[in-house]
């Protein structure tokens, strides 16, 4: 909405409710350029009327300039509400509306052989008499306003349905992240101990386990971090994968946090604790015993 069009276009006089309904509602989709280009039948909902009372009201907002409208073939008719432009006398009286409706307007004789001679006065202008020919104006015919052209919904594109991935799928994936992870794994170890893993059903079997219980993106880094460890259990092992699995959830925690839990440090933090707890209890024990004085 364009506060800026919205503001110039409500002190507006010389409009009839439906007109002044229909140019409000152009000017809260307009921007800030007077540039919308919403539905005939939004509009309609909108303000609670027919799309033939919208059109009506269009087809008098342009003729007093308030209103510019950008037909395009199988596209949407681009509107642009000039306020600026506003000429009230512009507008067609009702007499020339109703003449214009009833056929007897200035320039409306008889239809061509419908019995009167072709060069009777009025018949066709500027091929008669004077009567007939005289202030007479050629004028264009207008455009069919009321063709529907093809106008942009309102609603929200559905987004398109993507199907699951199907079993076959799945399993291309789940084998391209044991073969990194396993890579991974692999290249640590080497550069840790020198050799090669051993490698056998088993431990093929633990990779993937390890890729259920970590996931695709994570198995292969904690994997791979898992040879830095200098956990005592782990060493002894020679980081054997089957360590690595049984701890896969505390491995993964340390990879994440970047802090190693060794033997060393699980005794220091226990030990930690204990002081923490006799600390307290010690505490506790002095308040008792201030709390018996008092009493006595």
């Amino acid at each position: 909405m364009s506060t800026i069009i919205m503001s110039q276009c409500w002190p507006l006089q010389g409009l009839s409710v439906t007109q002044k309904a229909v140019l409000i509602s152009l000017a809260d989709q307009a921007n800030d350029d007077g540039v919308c280009w919403p539905a005939v039948g939004t509009i309609a909902a909108r303000c609670c009327m027919s799309a033939r009372a919208v059109r009506s009201a269009m087809d008098h907002l342009e003729a007093v300039g308030l209103l510019a409208r950008d037909r395009r073939f199988n596209s949407s008719t681009v509107y642009s509400v000039t306020p600026a432009k506003f000429n009230a006398a512009a507008a067609p009286s009702k007499g020339t509306r109703k003449a214009a409706k009833n056929g007897t307007a200035p320039g409306a004789g008889a239809a061509p052989h419908a019995g009167g001679a072709p060069d009777a006065a009025g018949d066709v202008p500027g091929t008669g008499g004077e009567a007939g020919g005289a202030g007479l104006e050629v004028r264009p015919v207008p455009p069919n306003r009321h063709i529907t052209p093809i106008e942009p919904s309102d609603e929200p594109p559905v987004p398109a349905l993507i199907a699951p991935p199907t079993k076959e799928e799945l399993e291309a994936q789940m084998q391209e992240a044991c073969k990194a992870t396993w890579i991974a794994y692999r290249t640590a170890y080497r550069q840790r101990h020198g050799v090669d893993p051993v490698r056998n059903v088993k431990v093929n079997t633990n990779v993937r386990d390890l890729v259920k219980r970590l996931g695709r993106e994570e198995a292969p880094q904690v994997a791979g971090w898992f040879l830095s460890v200098n956990e005592n259990y782990a060493v002894k092992r020679m980081h054997d994968f089957g360590v690595l699995l049984a701890g896969a959830e505390a491995y993964r925690t340390q990879w994440a946090t970047g802090r190693q839990v060794t033997a060393t440090s699980a005794h220091q933090q226990d030990q930690t604790q204990a002081n923490a707890n006799a600390a307290d209890d010690a505490k506790a024990l002095l308040r008792r015993l201030k709390g018996n004085a008092n009493a006595q």
